[in-house]
């Protein structure tokens, strides 16, 4: 089950059995999503509008990794995010403008991995920026879940095979069946958010996080990796006892599957 990281003991059937009870500590996202009295749809106009997760082609910028630029504070009734003075690629503040301005979110909080960038933002349901950091991802270049591997055990995967997939992902927060509290995104494939592993200290993901360079930052097995204390202090914060939307960028894809 790849959500858990180092790999974890037994065989293909014990790791089902793992994500079957992962699949059950998230029964009730269908419940709060269908019944939340201000889960509004899309508004009519805004809907329209063109979703940069799907314009082609995300292949140059995948080229150059430090795509970042600042950006000044945004009015609340603007219409779009607000990342205050955090500097950001050009594609993630046009998804994050878009998920605003189409309520793409259904008024609840989200996230946008910036996978090129190898950097997570966090922002509150209207827009606002709570928090940015950097993350780990797969090892593998890619944006789709290789065929299989939910059923292999984790050290079996090639590395290669070790993405983080693109899209667009309802999410709830969790437990990993060591107890340990994370945001799941695609229970299905083990794909979450949690804090960094510390475990195999030869990885240096704490030292990889803390790099200014994304290009040393693909280590995990496709799950992504945070800093500790953005992970409580932010993601706990907005994404506890409710359903979130973690829209993650693709970098090799010139459409993602959202």
């Amino acid at each position: 089950m790849r959500a858990i990281e180092p790999p974890a003991s037994g065989g293909p059937r014990q790791a089902r059995g793992r994500k079957r009870m992962a699949a059950l500590s998230l029964c009730f996202v269908p419940l709060i999503v269908g019944c939340g009295p201000h889960l509004a749809t899309k508004a009519g106009d805004a809907a329209q509008m063109p979703n940069p997760m799907l314009n082609a082609s995300y292949a140059q910028e995948a080229e150059v990794p430090f795509v970042m630029e600042p950006t000044m504070a945004t009015p609340l009734s603007s219409g779009r995010a607000n990342f205050g003075s955090e500097t950001a690629s050009r594609r993630t503040r046009e998804t994050a403008d878009w998920v605003v301005a189409s309520r793409d979110n259904l008024n609840m909080p989200f996230a946008i991995v910036d996978k090129v960038n190898a950097k997570v933002y966090a922002f509150s349901v209207d827009g606002q920026l709570k928090g940015a950091a950097p993350v780990l991802l797969g090892m593998g270049i890619g944006d789709d879940v290789a065929p299989g591997i939910s059923d292999m055990r984790m050290s079996l995967i090639p590395p290669a095979d070790r993405t983080t997939p693109a899209g667009r992902f309802m999410t709830a927060m969790g437990r990993n069946s060591h107890g340990k509290e994370i945001l799941w995104l695609d229970y299905e494939n083990a794909i979450s958010m949690h804090p960094v592993v510390t475990s195999i200290p030869e990885q240096r993901r704490p030292q990889r996080l803390a790099s200014p360079s994304p290009l040393d930052n693909r280590i995990s097995y496709g799950c992504i990796n945070v800093p500790p204390e953005f992970f409580t202090d932010v993601i706990h914060r907005l994404f506890a006892g409710t359903v979130g939307i973690v829209y993650v960028m693709p970098e090799t894809k010139p459409r993602a599957a959202l």
